[in-house]
């Protein structure tokens, strides 16, 4: 992801459900360029931290074997905005998932207040589809991943807690013998 519209996941249920914050700063360009001085997050942006939010709850389905895109917005009701200040909270339910995509709904919270209902459909686009192109770069995402803190609040089913996919970590070994071995 080039921009993170999420802060870090404070939940995260493997197969069920997913909780993120955003919180939103004066610092943010977008804030500036939306409405003239009235600084709103835009309900656009605000979708988006909720696909992010769902979309690596429904790739963490498969390990992160597929590339998850956000397909359509089935429903998004606003009921209020969001300024400099604020943080969101974004839920996020797994309501289905099957080969070829998910459906989730979700919800964001300005503290106790019900800022918006969205429900979004992701496709999946998997590896085999175009055997000569990775679609992502497993060190890459696992160091995202580690950055929104993901492995610190995850839980599998089971409720033991997660931790990355071998494949990743072996990426991530790989990287950084390069990026050594290169440095020397």
């Amino acid at each position: 992801m080039r921009w993170f519209w999420i802060d870090k996941f404070i939940e995260f249920e493997s197969g069920k459900s997913a909780k993120s914050v955003k919180s939103i700063t004066l610092a943010e360009e977008h804030l500036h360029d939306h409405f003239r001085a009235i600084p709103l997050m835009p309900h656009s942006l605000v979708i988006e931290g909720i696909a992010q939010t769902g979309g690596i709850l429904v790739a963490e389905h498969n390990q992160f074997q597929e590339q998850v895109v956000l397909a359509k917005v089935s429903k998004a009701i606003f009921h209020t905005t969001a300024s400099p200040g604020d943080t969101l909270t974004y839920s996020v339910t797994l309501n289905d998932i099957a080969e070829n995509g998910a459906f989730i709904s979700a919800t964001s919270h300005l503290g106790d207040t019900l800022h918006a209902e969205v429900e979004l459909i992701f496709a999946h686009l998997n590896q085999k589809q175009d055997e000569h192109r990775e679609l992502f770069y497993p060190a890459q995402l696992l160091a995202m991943m580690r950055l929104l803190k993901l492995f610190d609040v995850g839980k599998n089913k089971d409720g033991s807690p997660m931790v990355p996919p071998d494949y990743m970590i072996q990426a991530e070994a790989e990287l950084d013998a390069k990026v050594s071995g290169s440095s020397n």
